[in-house]
């Protein structure tokens, strides 16, 4: 990945949309963690999964449903949610949009 330290960036121009598509963009990769920006066009996902690690999940902008162990939350832009680890999650676009995933090793 390309240097962008020490320079400010806006969250939502990091990534763009694709028709059709989940796009994502690593910013930061440690053994401690990553940092990722993901942008799903309207209607795409990413089917139910488990992590080992909790995660910290940051809707920029739109809207998502995030399903956790069965249960749906309606997530909109500014608005986060927790992915607790080893727990089933499932993510849908209901419209187009952006979120930051914060993944926590350890």
């Amino acid at each position: 990945m390309e240097n962008i330290t020490a320079q400010a960036i806006k969250l939502a121009e990091f990534t763009g949309y694709q028709p059709g598509s989940v796009v994502s963009r690593e910013i930061i990769r440690r053994d401690v963690g990553t940092i990722t920006i993901f942008a799903f066009d309207e209607g795409q996902g990413l089917s139910e999964h488990t992590a080992p690690f909790d995660a910290f999940l940051y809707i920029v902008e739109g809207e998502a449903e995030i399903m956790i162990e069965g249960k749906f939350h309606k997530v909109t832009g500014g608005e986060f949610i927790i992915l607790p680890q080893g727990k089933p999650h499932a993510v849908k676009a209901l419209q187009k949009f952006k979120m930051m995933l914060v993944m926590i090793r350890g």
